[in-house]
């Protein structure tokens, strides 16, 4: 990443509305509600993340251990007249951009919560798994919860992947979060080999990771 200062993240533009604030804030309780009770009883909920062969939503989050303040930018192009500004252009110490994540490698995008449980046990596997094969990149995102947690979550499994915010669930909702953790697979510029969601068993997990370094 860049060494220049960080840019603070710009929401994407949004169409005026009258509806109150509050729905909003019950909008992201729900969503953040739906991930946890379909992660605590192991459904698997309606959605399967975003389709192979797809290009990856392109976004850029402020990293939980920053303090870079924000929502994540999921602007997918920049206006006419320059404002707001695309994702893929803001870039930072404290930025996670998913263009550079995935720029001439491979890579992997898992989203979690903030808490201990299977998502960061997965985490763990896949960080494990991915030490042997070094051409993968690793990234995770933790969807809305407390940051202070997740960053007690990053230091006690002492993770060294960059580890991003969703605070207000856009980019859980934007890649069809429905079950702690999903995983993306990615190939290098960015189209979506597959997805995995919940739990993932060793031999299908190392499958995945070779067959994405072939890729790279």
């Amino acid at each position: 990443m860049s060494s220049q200062a960080p840019i603070e993240p710009t929401p994407p533009a949004r169409a005026k509305t009258r509806i109150p604030g509050i729905i909003v804030v019950v909008a992201l309780v729900l969503l953040v509600g739906y991930v946890t009770y379909n992660t605590a009883t192991g459904e698997r909920g309606s959605s399967t993340g975003p389709a192979a062969g797809t290009v990856m939503a392109q976004f850029a989050a402020p990293l939980v251990d920053s303090s870079l303040q924000g929502d994540v930018n999921v602007t997918q192009r920049a206006a006419a007249d320059g404002t707001p500004k695309a994702a893929c252009d803001l870039r930072g110490a404290a930025i996670l951009n998913s263009c550079d994540l995935v720029r001439s490698q491979a890579a992997v995008l898992v989203f979690i919560d903030s808490s201990e449980g299977r998502c960061a046990a997965t985490l763990d596997q896949l960080i494990g798994a991915a030490a042997e094969y070094p051409k993968l990149r690793v990234a995770a995102v933790v969807i809305a919860g407390d940051r202070q947690a997740a960053r007690e979550l990053v230091a006690s499994h002492a993770w060294k992947i960059p580890v991003a915010e969703d605070r207000d669930g856009a980019l859980a909702n934007l890649y069809g979060v429905a079950v702690c953790p999903q995983i993306v697979y990615l190939r290098p510029g960015g189209t979506v080999d597959a997805v995995s969601v919940g739990e993932v068993g060793a031999d299908e997990l190392n499958e995945r990771l070779r067959a994405l370094e072939e890729e790279s």
